[in-house]
């Protein structure tokens, strides 16, 4: 395990990840909602109605009638306010929601110069819209974002629903439907079509010689498409793809297409990177439409082009925003943020406080962010209880292991720190000092509050030798998901004489990707590797015999045995200093995942943002006022080889 392990473990996804740069311009309503973030179950039952500012236009800022706690949480008896919790968020997101509120600002810039008003009925209009165009109810539709795509309610509203009617409203003086535009769309979806056969290939040699081959015997086009055609779908069916309609695609296949008369073969027509030859199978008339029908069909492709321009212009007016606006982001400057204290950014000379930019991060990512602080200040409350400190020597000591054992090492093999914590920042694009403070220092804590239960003895040596050093056993495996269907399998796999057979079996059957993929090959089992029914019963097995069904968890294993592979010849006294480092740090992983899971169970918590309330088991104090550690369980010893003979 290492320390980024660590940090998923005690302080939640994402936690540790990175604040993302600005980017360049993405679709406008999703760049100015910010949809992905998480949204703060501080706000619950808040439906975030939109608010007219003193300009005029509408802000979808959320309801902000009902008081704000200053406490968030409640741990031990000590408090976590507000303040503190928004610092840790704008430490992790700031920069992110900062675009997000910079390109909600300039909307509502441009709605107030417009006098343009996005009214609360607005946006509930077009949330109906959008749930009755995949025919759900709104209910449905508000729970089914929330659900799949984390997306709560009052966050759809806010930054999705109105930033795109926003967005749209003042594209709209832009927006003209000509009367050509709509003919064309008629025509498109109501008029003429062609049904034909096609080949497609991609060099136009082949397509020549297909050509005179069909037109030798045009009756064989199906079959020739069949056979030599690259585009497999239209293969599959003889050639035939859909009728082909005016304005929809490639305007050059459209004019041959229609240009044909029924059985005729057209020349090659290069479209796309391919070599296209078409056979008209015959002309369709267009639909019949009754009149009463025909202008109600007009309005709603007039609708469906000025929706579809809509989405065009409204982007192109985004970006139009952003190129024009005067933003200066103050957040991210070192030196502004000293000459102009408590302001995030300006937008066009229009102050963003960080009140307004912590409130924001608190409200999209305020639960996971929290989480983690809870976690920190359990263990400092450990920490402090037990007279332990984390130091700056061991923050060191942590990250120069982890170096280690991920390979970045320098030549004298002594490890890489500064290659190690540019790799670890830049992947997960965080700071030095987020990556220490959500991913080392918790690792370091526990360690000081277990490293002195952990003792490596002869017993773990000798285990440890004997699993990564010595033999083990070549078998092919299918994993089986129910007892009934492994024992068919079984009888099978009894009944074939040969490796190959059972690999087969292994294909057809094993649930398991890498022996389903392998024709049932897998790594082979060594001892101590914390799965002992499989290696009793593997070391048991001679070459060519066939295992008992093993149950492990709710898995049925079948094993046939290759044979075994030959111990490696090490000097134990040069691997023995780097074996016994790898086995206690092993050691302290599993007794530092106890410690943390055995503090969260005893301690008191109110989060108020989650809305939970953990009032901690009473722990019985022995009479030297500490509470009697678990047993050190035993550890697998499957992965524990020294670091540099893995690298």
């Amino acid at each position: 395990l290492t320390v980024g392990c660590v940090a998923h473990r005690f302080w939640g996804p994402g936690s540790a990840t990175a604040e993302p740069q600005i980017q360049g311009t993405r679709s406008a309503a999703r760049t100015s909602a910010g949809a992905s973030g998480r949204q703060s179950t501080a706000t619950r039952g808040q439906e975030g109605k939109p608010s007219a500012n003193r300009n005029g236009a509408s802000g979808f800022v959320g309801d902000t009638k009902q008081p704000i706690k200053n406490i968030v949480a409640v741990v031990n008896s000590q408090q976590i306010t507000r303040q503190e919790l928004g610092h840790e968020c704008m430490r992790r997101h700031g920069k992110e929601v900062l675009e997000s509120i910079v390109n909600k600002h300039l909307i509502m810039q441009a709605c107030q110069q417009l006098g343009i008003n996005i009214t609360n009925q607005d946006v509930e209009d077009e949330v109906d819209d959008m749930a009755s165009k995949f025919g759900l109810s709104k209910g449905r539709w508000l729970n089914m974002l929330e659900s799949e795509r984390d997306i709560k309610p009052e966050q759809y509203r806010r930054e999705i629903i109105w930033p795109t009617l926003a967005l749209r409203r003042l594209a709209s003086q832009q927006i003209v439907v000509s009367r050509e535009e709509l003919q064309k769309a008629f025509e498109s979806q109501y008029g003429r079509s062609v049904k034909v056969r096609v080949i497609s290939v991609a060099t136009p040699e082949k397509a020549d010689k297909i050509l005179r081959k069909v037109l030798a015997a045009p009756d064989e086009f199906g079959d020739v498409a069949k056979r030599d055609s690259e585009d497999t779908n239209s293969a599959a069916a003889r050639g035939m793809i859909p009728p082909i309609r005016r304005h929809v695609g490639n305007e050059e296949i459209e004019r041959v297409a229609f240009s044909l008369r029924a059985g005729e073969i057209s020349s090659v027509i290069h479209a796309a990177n391919q070599y296209l030859i078409l056979k008209c199978v015959e002309h369709l008339s267009g639909a019949y439409i009754a009149g009463d029908n025909l202008v109600q069909i007009k309005r709603q492709l007039h609708d469906q082009i000025r929706d579809k321009k809509l989405r065009s212009a409204a982007t192109k007016l985004f970006k139009e925003l952003q190129e024009q606006a005067k933003v200066v982001n103050i957040f991210n400057n070192p030196t502004l943020s000293q000459q102009m204290p408590g302001v995030a950014a300006t937008v066009n000379r229009r102050q963003i406080t960080l009140d307004q930019l912590s409130d924001e991060c608190l409200l999209r990512y305020g639960d996971d962010v929290l989480e983690g602080e809870i976690n920190r200040v359990v263990l400092s409350q450990e920490l402090k209880r037990r007279n332990r400190r984390v130091t700056e020597e061991a923050i060191d000591e942590e990250i120069a292991r982890a170096a280690d054992a991920y390979g970045y090492l320098r030549a004298d093999n002594s490890p890489d720190v500064e290659g190690w914590l540019k790799t670890v920042t830049d992947a997960d694009g965080v700071t030095v000092d987020l990556y220490v403070r959500d991913a080392v220092w918790p690792s370091v804590a526990l360690k000081a509050l277990v490293a002195n239960r952990v003792q490596v003895t002869q017993e773990d040596l000798d285990k440890g030798f004997e699993s990564n050093y010595g033999e083990r056993v070549r078998v092919l495996v299918i994993v089986l998901g129910n007892h009934r269907q492994a024992q068919q399998v079984w009888k099978k796999a009894r009944e074939t004489d040969s490796d190959k057979e059972f690999g087969e079996l292994a294909k057809k059957y094993s649930i398991e990707p890498v022996s389903r993929a392998n024709l049932g090959q897998v790594p082979p089992v060594r001892k101590h590797s914390g799965q002992r029914p499989i290696e009793d019963e593997a070391f048991r097995l001679q070459k060519g015999e066939l295992s008992q069904i093993i149950v492990v968890g709710n898995k049925q294993i079948i094993m046939r045995c290759l044979g075994r592979t030959e111990p490696v010849q090490v000097d134990r006294e040069v691997i023995q200093a780097e074996l016994h480092k790898d086995i206690q740090e092993k050691k302290l992983r599993l007794e530092m995942a106890k410690e943390f899971d055995r503090l969260k169970e005893f301690a008191q918590i109110d989060n108020f943002l989650a809305g939970t309330v953990q009032s901690g088991k009473r722990q019985v104090r022995q009479s030297s006022a500490r509470v009697a550690p678990r047993p050190i369980q035993r550890t697998s010893f499957q992965n524990v080889a020294p670091a540099k003979q893995r690298r």
